[in-house]
């Protein structure tokens, strides 16, 4: 398997080729093109049980497996403009991605419903977290640019829940930013607290406030 990107990094896409019997899956909706006979198959890949159904709330889950059947290429992209970056797993790795960055994986990785909270407490939304175990490598999405930042013993960062893209195993929890009163009007949410050793992936944008923008300026009626 061979892959590179292109358009970086404001709309990036994936091009990856596959050699007879390779497979990589991918969000639903990421499908671009390609070249040479692939067959696609859609399901949970099992990730989700009738728990989990329940637990995310009715909502769908769903991945598409692209199989090579012949020597064939295939071109990914995101929803939304912005970057893509690769992350390489080992079996002993445990990485965290938020809904929406999950672009494609590839190898022997096990996909599953890591935590989803916030709903309805006091939240602008809310967090929805996969999490990735495995050996072989994922690739995400940004909206904007992706900025890789280590996060070292004992290390303390903030980030914003809708600027997190991913980050590596580590102890984290989320909280607010400020007060109450900045929490309604200074225009800040929850916040991911996260506590080293171990990497973080910060979005440059925030696809919330590009729709609160794009909402302020229609016409009301």
């Amino acid at each position: 398997m061979k892959w590179e990107v292109f358009a970086q990094p404001s709309y990036t896409a994936l091009k990856v080729e596959l050699d007879p019997g390779e497979e990589i899956i991918a969000e639903p909706g990421a499908y671009l093109m390609n070249k040479g006979e692939l067959q696609v198959d859609t399901s949970t890949m099992g990730v989700l049980s009738a728990f989990k159904r329940a637990f995310l709330g009715g909502e769908s889950f769903f991945l598409n497996k692209f199989r090579a059947v012949s020597k064939s290429e295939l071109w990914l992209v995101p929803s939304y403009p912005g970057d893509i970056r690769y992350i390489q797993l080992s079996p002993s790795t445990r990485f965290y991605v938020q809904d929406g960055a999950f672009l494609a994986m590839h190898g022997n990785i096990k996909i599953d419903v890591a935590w989803r909270g916030a709903r309805g407490l006091l939240a602008q939304g809310e967090i929805f977290w996969l999490k990735l175990e495995g050996a072989g490598g994922v690739w995400v999405s940004s909206y904007g640019a992706i900025v890789e930042k280590e996060v070292g013993i004992n290390e303390v960062f903030r980030v914003d829940n809708n600027h997190l893209v991913a980050m590596t195993d580590m102890r984290w929890k989320i909280t607010k930013l400020g007060g109450l009163k900045t929490f309604f009007l200074g225009g800040e949410g929850l916040i991911v607290e996260v506590e080293g050793p171990g990497k973080i992936y910060i979005q440059t944008r925030s696809l919330p406030m590009l729709a609160k923008l794009i909402a302020d300026l229609i016409p009301k009626r």
